[in-house]
């Protein structure tokens, strides 16, 4: 059975706008995952070592019938075709996919955390998961407007309204 999952796309490396674009076109020419909705694109200021270029985020709703590990597997081969290199822990990079949410599952594994584990102190996670899901809730029952409302858009800039982005 198909899952409505959220992913998160970030990229601050050669040609963010770009990655994110063949990102997206590349988890929807999947055979087991199609993309059903598409936030606005952000630029976000970096989190993590000081003098990196500024990010482009956006979330992608996509339906699928891979279970959680091999999604993360898929999405990891994603990231590896666009040269993604896991050097320095939240340093720049080529491409960044991570499972926000999966359906209403709660996973905690050492691979994987579900819900991300970090999404509620991320407003470039959660202003494009609004775009995408402007009445969700999460597993735990909290609004994610709410989360918005609280962290609000500081920081945030769209830079594209619909995608394609480019």
């Amino acid at each position: 059975m198909a899952e409505t999952v959220y992913v998160a796309l970030g990229s601050n490396l050669e040609q963010p706008e770009l990655q994110l674009q063949r990102a997206v076109d590349t988890i929807d020419s999947s055979p087991q995952m199609t993309v059903c909705g598409c936030s606005r694109l952000y630029r976000s200021d970096p989190v993590g070592p000081p003098g990196q270029p500024d990010y482009c985020n956006a979330v992608v709703a996509i339906t699928t019938t891979l279970t959680p590990l091999q999604l993360l597997d898929a999405l990891q081969s994603i990231e590896n075709s666009h040269g993604r290199v896991r050097s320095v822990r939240w340093g720049p990079r080529t491409l960044d996919l991570d499972i926000i949410l999966f359906g209403n599952q709660r996973i905690e594994s050492q691979r994987l955390t579900i819900p991300h584990y970090q999404m509620q102190v991320r407003n470039f996670v959660l202003c494009p998961l609004l775009d995408v899901a402007p009445d969700l809730e999460l597993p735990d029952g909290t609004a994610l407007q709410a989360m918005v409302d609280k962290l609000g858009y500081r920081g945030l800039r769209v830079i594209a309204e619909n995608y394609p982005w480019i």
